[in-house]
């Protein structure tokens, strides 16, 4: 009798472990892979378009920009262009001047200005559309993020 309960707490102990083992191995292969970055990802996809609605709008220019680990991308001035939005806490509406000093025509040729993708780990859906390509260059001449 004693050699049985010896045996059967023997069991008991290997069972445990080989669950405990297993619950290890599942948590170790549940974790999502490549998220050990100490960065959040911030990848955007950058574009001018001609219309006023994105769905059918035709796309003229595109760009990617890659802020994090390290500014990278087809954008021209990616360092600038990251440093940029940056300090404006991804805040896009801040890269855009509310008014237009140049003079322009009152032409409507709609020009809409997209970027989606991720910045700092939060999605990115943002757009803006101006009324001509006149009108869009005078409200983001200055920064380089929009000029591509």
């Amino acid at each position: 009798m004693r050699n049985t309960l010896t045996m059967a707490g023997t069991f008991a102990a290997a069972a445990a472990l080989l669950l405990t083992g297993t619950a290890a191995a599942s948590a170790a292969q549940s974790q999502p892979v490549g998220t050990t970055s100490l960065y959040a990802p911030s990848a955007l996809v950058l574009t001018v378009s001609k219309g006023e609605d994105a769905a059918t709008a035709t796309v003229e220019r595109a760009v990617t920009l890659s802020c994090a680990p390290k500014p990278t991308g087809s954008h021209p001035s990616p360092v600038s262009a990251c440093a940029e939005l940056r300090s404006a806490d991804g805040e896009f509406n801040q890269l855009v001047e509310p008014t237009s000093q140049r003079m322009c025509t009152r032409q409507w040729d709609p020009v809409m200005v997209t970027v989606g993708g991720v910045w700092q780990g939060k999605h990115v859906n943002w757009s803006i559309t101006f009324g001509n390509a006149c009108e869009m260059n005078g409200r983001i001449a200055e920064g380089t993020v929009f000029n591509f």
